[in-house]
């Protein structure tokens, strides 16, 4: 099933179960994205009822209780709805480590496009007068924010289409110009990065996305190239990345008994007022001051300046994301 689709069949779900009452098609195709088209062109409507007919089977064989009905006597055309009760999981008992992974993939999936969309679609049933169950979607909103290049990145390699954009490497001081055909996006030691064919290196190459300047531009049409088959991304990242070379030391002082993590990391611990200060060797400060601003109030970071600075940014991102999640 191709990444547009899935996308198309994911909105569907989500629409269809943030309603109680039954949507026609006409209603659906002008709530879901991917379902666009003219009911005034026959050729483009019979498409569409194509489209919708594929996509209510699938969603049949896969065990989704898609329903049918009217929403009164007097409606002439059936609408379709999904059962929350009969929709509804068993509980799952998932351990710690388990449950924390699944709430940041959970998250992430909110943030890289998908909701964004479903949102959008909730508030047209609710510009039609459509009641909408607001328990349906809790956490819809998108609750965690990464570099500003993941969504352009995502959808490019999700529409096989080339990008340009600027990119800053650490020994240069001014960002360079890329031409890249997106293969997909991963997450390594804590950072993410695309991966691709540069078209000016004529080699796979990847790239760290906090370190793109700028807006990432589509460029060409979609589907002008295809990934290897057998491309391993995070592998590509991993060889490229090398070893880090630990040359920082930084001075981290801890409450009694907190920060076990850190402790663990440290190659000296000196008693001191308020608590242990510890001695951490690192190579990425953002990395280092991300564990660091993880633990609040338990942890300070003493030095060196650079840390702190950007434990500090650390601190305001949280204290600015907090804020719009927050009613």
């Amino acid at each position: 099933m191709s990444r547009t689709r899935t996308e198309r069949l994911v909105n569907l779900v989500i629409c269809l179960l943030s309603t109680r009452r039954f949507l026609t098609a006409a209603q659906i195709a002008a709530t879901v994205p991917g379902y666009e088209h003219d009911p005034a062109d026959p050729r483009d409507h019979e498409a569409f009822q194509r489209k919708f007919e594929r996509d209510k089977a699938e969603l049949r064989e896969l065990g989704v209780p898609l329903e049918t009905g009217t929403a009164s006597i007097f409606d002439q055309e059936p609408g379709y709805r999904i059962a929350q009760r009969e929709y509804a999981l068993p509980d799952i008992l998932l351990e710690p480590d388990e449950a924390a992974a699944v709430g940041i993939a959970a998250r992430l999936w909110q943030h890289a496009g998908l909701a964004a969309a479903a949102s959008s679609g909730l508030a047209k049933l609710r510009a039609a007068g459509v009641e909408v169950d607001p328990q349906a979607t809790l956490g819809v909103e998108p609750v965690v924010t990464v570099d500003p290049a993941f969504g352009p990145l995502t959808t490019a390699a999700r529409q096989r289409r080339a990008v340009t954009f600027k990119y800053r490497t650490p020994e240069g001081d001014e960002p360079n110009t890329r031409r890249l055909e997106p293969w997909g996006v991963v997450c390594w030691r804590g950072r993410w990065y695309v991966v691709g064919h540069d078209r000016d290196r004529d080699a796979a190459r990847c790239f760290r996305l906090s370190r793109i300047v700028g807006d990432v531009k589509a460029t060409g049409r979609p589907d002008a190239f295809a990934p290897p088959e057998d491309a391993d991304l995070i592998s590509h990242v991993a060889r490229s990345s090398g070893p880090i070379a630990r040359n920082g030391r930084a001075l981290v002082t801890v409450r009694p008994g907190r920060a076990a993590g850190l402790r663990r990391m440290a190659r000296e611990s000196v008693p001191v007022a308020d608590g242990d200060q510890l001695t951490i060797a690192y190579g990425d400060v953002d990395w280092l001051a991300s564990r660091i601003a993880g633990y609040g109030p338990d942890v300070r970071a003493d030095g060196p300046p650079e840390l702190r600075d950007a434990v500090i940014q650390h601190l305001k991102e949280l204290v600015a994301r907090h804020e719009l999640v927050t009613p």
